[in-house]
């Protein structure tokens, strides 16, 4: 074993950033999760929506065909062949019912395959189908559980106002007409407010296991806030695929109108022209299975990833994904489920920095240190006592040269670039400033300035200026006169005596006497 650390490679990057998401980031990642399995997801989806597609269609016609079978039987117009009727409508009715909540079952193990899927996905992990079978198999009756009672409350909530329009209507139709209006009018955006509020209900069950009324409540708490971020994912996933849909289906509506025409353009129908129909058909029903599994699973994904954005937000569910990556890509095994380790954990709103966990509730991970203080407890009463006297600060550095504050007006300002001096100590001069002279010594002068004689010394003349006529000096006082003493010498004059050149060869009145003009 070395005795230096190993170099650890960066974690691999998963579908989604591990933070809280923004609404962009949960409708593109909506989309592009797909392509993280494409084979599990879009596969898996196909094949159910088209088994679940089989049995509801086989399943009607089979009991339409062995109900309206026996009307052959009867001669029309009878007692008897009306109650045959009647009987075998209801009878395909509620068989289509039943078969369509079957299909629709099947569709909630797929959004619970899909929602599985997006949580390993998040952590940078690929699942098989079986792998993802086993984890959602445990709680699939829950699921199927669930979304029976959501279809049988809706037909008790229409039946009851069904009936009480029937009512009224056999009262008063005016006030039944009116009362219809407002029903509708009502129920749209009822039933949105009661979808978005109860859209994470399935994704609380797969994930942490909940049972059918811990996710009820798991959906209302988690979706507190982001009630219209997760509106508006739905609505705009929504609408894509409706306009999708009408995309495709106007072509082949066209296509099926064409092929009518050709099948019997003269009542005769044609047999080439009957198979170009049903292969017309055919492919129409094969788009339109394709494009629901596509929106089954993107709108699964959509629900995964809004469950994991609430619990970022409000659980600090990303700091638990962040360790168990870490800790994975580290090399640590048998690790725990990060999406089931702090269910419920409250901390402050994410849009404070240093957001920290609730006192009652669970800290955060280990190796996650909590950035800021957390706010005093309410009702603490802070001391107004004189604190004790402490160390003082330690001497800071000078400021530095250049950057000293400009003296006020009418002050006098800082001379160069130099720190003040302390006290009795000289001034440093800057850089490229005149040396100041110490106390008492004469100063120098600056560069190419002429010397400033000492005190009582005469006054030297600047360079290239004419010399002044030194002053005559003071005539000497002669010495007492004795007999012994000499004359004294002449005094020298004040004038200079006159000198005057003449040129070589020259006369010595200085005329130049080989000159023409001498």
């Amino acid at each position: 074993m070395s005795a230096y650390p190993a170099w650890t490679p960066a974690s691999r990057p998963g579908i989604i950033p591990l933070h809280p998401l923004s609404f962009g980031t949960i409708l593109g990642r909506s989309f592009s999760a797909l392509r993280q399995n494409p084979r599990v997801l879009l596969g898996f989806a196909l094949v159910v929506q088209t088994l679940a597609y089989i049995v509801v269609l086989g399943g009607v016609l089979a009991i339409g065909w062995a109900s309206f079978s026996r009307l052959d039987t009867l001669r029309p117009g009878t007692e008897e062949y009306d109650t045959v009727m009647a009987g075998s409508i209801a009878l395909t009715a509620v068989a289509g019912i039943v078969l369509s909540l079957a299909a629709g079952a099947l569709s909630v193990i797929v959004q619970g395959i899909v929602v599985v899927e997006v949580t390993h996905a998040a952590v940078a992990e690929k699942q098989t189908l079986g792998a993802l079978w086993r984890q959602v198999k445990p709680i699939a009756w829950r699921l199927i559980g669930y979304s029976l009672l959501v279809v049988l409350a809706v037909i008790a909530v229409v039946a009851v106002v069904v009936l009480g329009i029937v009512g009224i209507a056999m009262a008063a139709p005016p006030a039944a007409i009116l009362l219809t209006i407002l029903v509708i009018l009502a129920a749209i955006p009822l039933t949105w407010w009661l979808m978005i509020k109860l859209l994470l209900v399935p994704a609380a069950i797969i994930i942490e296991h909940a049972t059918i009324l811990q996710a009820l409540s798991r959906s209302w708490t988690l979706t507190r806030r982001r009630f219209w971020p997760a509106l508006g994912i739905i609505l705009v996933i929504s609408v894509i695929f409706a306009a999708v849909a009408q995309v495709v289906s106007l072509p082949m509506s066209f296509l099926s109108m064409g092929l009518t025409t050709i099948i019997a353009p003269t009542g005769d129908p044609e047999p080439t022209a009957i198979i170009g129909f049903i292969a017309a058909t055919l492919l129409t029903q094969v788009l339109t299975l394709l494009l629901q599994s596509v929106a089954v699973v993107v709108q699964s994904t959509a629900t995964a990833l809004i469950y994991i954005d609430c619990r970022m937000r409000r659980e600090g569910l990303d700091l638990d994904l962040l360790a168990y990556v870490e800790r994975r890509d580290a090399g640590a095994t048998a690790l725990a489920d990060p999406y089931r380790e702090h269910i419920g954990r409250e901390i402050a709103p994410r849009g404070v920095r240093g957001a920290y966990p609730v006192p009652g509730h669970a800290p955060y991970p280990p190796g996650y240190a909590i950035p800021g203080y957390p706010p005093a407890p309410a009702g603490a009463v802070f001391s107004t006592a004189p604190a004790q006297p402490g160390y003082g600060p330690p001497a800071g550095y000078g400021p530095q040269p250049g950057h000293g504050v400009p003296p006020a007006y009418g002050a006098p300002g800082q001379q160069g670039y130099g720190v003040p001096p302390g006290y009795g100590a000289p001034a440093q001069p800057a850089y490229g400033a005149p040396a100041q002279p110490a106390y008492g010594a004469p100063a120098q002068p600056a560069y190419g300035a002429p010397a400033q004689p000492a005190y009582g010394a005469p006054a030297q003349p600047a360079y290239g200026a004419p010399a002044d006529r030194p002053a005559a000096p003071a005539p000497a006082q002669p010495p007492a006169a004795t007999a012994d003493a000499a004359p004294a010498p002449p005094a020298p004059a004040d004038e200079p005596s006159p000198t005057r050149w003449t040129a070589p060869g020259a006369a010595p009145d200085g005329t130049d006497r080989e000159s023409p003009w001498a």
